[in-house]
């Protein structure tokens, strides 16, 4: 009977599709387990290869597997789609999820640990009340409006000034729109210690691992882009290259090539859309106060703003800052200046 080389699984909510190949690719059954038999099922097996899409619960699944000796590889959904050859049905997609675990240049995504998990569950809370606060303040500014009530632009200002606005009895605000104002306005407060309490935590679990620190020490980088660092990429063991990182978090420029001669566009925006947003955002607060310091990092940044303006300037630094995370995880040292930026000088005349 010919020995098991690799076993795809297609994770779906309560039942899983289950293929064994040998080593000549030959597939020994494909069928159908409940989430309780495929548990037992992997009990069963020999220590093998174990390809898994990146999907919900594919990483617990991949930590119960590597708990087993099995070499768990998770296929990112866009190769295991683009080996599919026939009409989708999950006895053809745990097929294409074997073909890509075989090629040599996928690039898997790594099995995420106990604290990485935690790490992006605070993350995603964060992210989620944030987007359910900025809801409320524009539903108060759209529905105060009508009553030819304005506040200002800032988070800040509408807080100090909807307390005075509900307050004053000359303005147009009925009785029934200054009670459910003022309701609105006790659940941003409410969000808000929220986001504190997210925050704190966040801050809490990520210190215990030693390359919180070293994050830190990168300008930019403050407590709720280092955790969201961590959570996606652990220590980098799966990225070869600092541009391999920046490209990773799709903040590389698409390339168009054809005959000979290559155009750069836009950047790609591959990777996880919410962790390049926070890059940009640190790169704009650097970028921001750059003119009013004198260290290589801030002369590198006027250079890029005199030749390519400030909204490039700040896309760039936020490749260069993803390339210096590399380093530091990697290589386990704190941010240097001195590496990180030599500033060309600039042309006399």
């Amino acid at each position: 009977m010919s020995e098991t080389k690799l076993v795809a699984v297609d994770l779906a909510k309560r039942v899983y599709q289950v293929a064994a190949f040998d080593e000549h690719g030959k597939v020994l059954y494909n069928r159908k387990y409940s989430a309780a038999k495929f548990a037992l099922q992997v009990h069963q097996l020999e220590p093998t290869i174990v390809a898994m899409e990146a999907c919900a619960t594919s990483h617990h699944w991949g930590r119960r597997l590597q708990a087993l000796g099995h070499e768990v590889r998770l296929v990112p959904a866009q190769h295991a789609k683009a080996f599919r050859r026939v009409h989708k049905s999950d006895g053809h997609d745990v097929i294409s999820i074997a073909e890509a675990a075989r090629r040599p240049n996928i690039h898997f995504v790594p099995v995420k640990t106990i604290m990485q998990q935690d790490l992006q569950v605070l993350g995603r809370v964060r992210e989620q009340l944030m987007s359910t606060r900025t809801g409320v303040i524009n539903q108060i500014r759209g529905l105060a409006g009508e009553y030819g009530v304005s506040f200002g632009k800032q988070r800040s200002t509408l807080m100090a000034e909807l307390p005075v606005a509900l307050e004053d009895a000359d303005n147009g605000l009925t009785p029934v729109a200054r009670a459910a104002l003022g309701e609105q306005l006790e659940q941003i407060r409410y969000l808000d210690e929220r986001l504190k309490g997210l925050a704190r935590q966040q801050h809490e679990l990520a210190k215990q691992d030693p390359a919180y620190e070293r994050l830190l020490s990168i300008p930019g980088i403050g407590p709720t882009i280092a955790p969201a660092l961590l959570a996606s990429m652990g220590h980098a063991q799966h990225l070869q290259s600092a541009r391999g990182c920046a490209a990773w978090a799709g903040l590389v420029p698409k390339q168009h090539g054809t005959g000979g001669r290559v155009r750069l566009g836009h950047i790609t925006k591959n990777g996880q859309r919410s962790l390049r947003v926070l890059m940009i955002h640190g790169a704009r607060s650097v970028v921001r106060w750059a003119h009013r310091h004198e260290h290589g990092q801030s002369q590198w940044i006027q250079q890029v703003i005199a030749r390519a303006g400030k909204n490039k300037a700040v896309v760039a630094l936020a490749n260069k800052m993803m390339r210096i995370v590399w380093a530091v995880l990697r290589h386990g040292e704190s941010f240097q200046m001195s590496k990180a930026f030599r500033p060309q000088p600039v042309p006399a005349g």
